[in-house]
């Protein structure tokens, strides 16, 4: 499985599992923005370019952009990826791995020569840097102090910084680059449908200069961001109350599945509130186990020792998750006992 959320895949790894599949295989919230009636014209009539400004006057506000002019809307930051790429001229492209496999690939789509390293200070060597903050899937923060730095190396030399800060809706804020664009050689990506819980409205951002943002804005050209997903941003980036109330929802909820794996022996060790990283030896076991529950988790098939776990959605989907966790550590137990005797 390359990505996680894929239903599809998972009935054809554990086609005898209990359905619906509790799905934690991606970072993507649980609880979704209210849903709400966009207006008919939203559908029957093309995007007025006066709302797709007016989402990217608030987008500027709510990320801390020094201005809607800053601004690059899309039909999802995964669309983003390839183009941002090719603002730096094709050369070396470094990414900071482990981490989101679509950076690298979108990278080679651009022209450049990629690799992954896992040496922050490696990145000044190259003409595009890409790091993602905080990090998928192991929750790494890289402070604001060391990317404006290599920013400004990178810079020196025609070179450009990508940070994709997906997940910073939930992270240390005081780390985004997201201010800091307006210097020239960043892009700062943000994504609206993972925190916001709605990643079908496919909405995304890339936060640059004015420049860049131009040529982004080019190549899409007019109507790039659907009517729907226009009305659904600039409510839910204006929902600031909304925002908070979940950021402490979320927190809450880690902390319990965190509880939860820690009853049965599973170590916790990393991640953001919208997903947890776990890394040990009994990795495998527990994602096949839980699988064949219906309990979805995020496995990676270069890394066997590593899993990311979303959160549950429901108290229902909390039960199942905690009776498939002492059904996997009785089994751990048990043939514990078998191996001592």
């Amino acid at each position: 499985m390359d990505h996680g959320g894929s239903l599809g895949r998972a009935s054809a790894l554990f086609p005898h599992a209990p359905r619906p599949f509790v799905d934690l295989s991606t970072g993507i919230n649980p609880h979704s923005y209210p849903l709400f009636d966009v207006p008919a014209t939203a559908l029957s009539r093309l995007p007025e370019a006066e709302r797709l400004r007016e989402l990217a006057e608030i987008a500027a506000g709510t990320y801390g952009a020094p201005s809607a002019a800053h601004i690059a809307a899309a039909p999802g930051t995964q669309i983003l990826l390839p183009r941002v790429a090719s603002l730096a001229r094709p050369g070396k492209a470094l990414v900071l791995g482990p981490t989101y496999a679509e950076h690298a690939r979108a990278a080679a789509i651009a022209g450049h020569a990629v690799a992954e390293v896992d040496d922050f200070d490696a990145l000044a060597d190259a003409d595009l840097a890409v790091l993602v903050n905080p990090n998928n899937p192991d929750g790494r923060v890289i402070e604001r102090d060391r990317l404006l730095n290599l920013a400004a190396r990178l810079r020196a030399r025609g070179g450009l910084l990508v940070v994709d800060e997906a997940f910073m809706d939930v992270g240390p804020i005081e780390h985004s680059l997201a201010g800091d664009v307006g210097e020239g050689g960043i892009v700062v990506l943000r994504s609206f449908g993972k925190f916001f819980g709605l990643a079908g409205v496919r909405l995304g951002f890339a936060l640059a200069d004015q420049l860049m943002v131009e040529r982004l804005d080019a190549q899409f050209g007019p109507w790039a961001v659907a009517g729907p997903a226009l009305e659904y941003g600039i409510r839910g980036l204006s929902d600031t109350e909304w925002q908070a109330a979940m950021r402490r929802r979320l927190a809450e909820d880690a902390g319990r599945l965190d509880a939860l794996f820690s009853k049965f022996g599973v170590p916790v060790a990393g991640g953001t509130t919208l997903f947890r990283y776990l890394s040990f030896p009994e990795a495998p076991t527990l994602f096949s186990a839980l699988g064949a529950h219906g309990i979805l988790l995020r496995h990676f098939a270069d890394r066997p020792q590593v899993l990311r776990a979303g959160l549950p959605a429901s108290e229902a989907e909390w039960q199942r998750v905690e009776s498939a966790l002492a059904a996997w550590a009785s089994r751990r137990d048990d043939a514990a006992k078998e191996i001592v005797r």
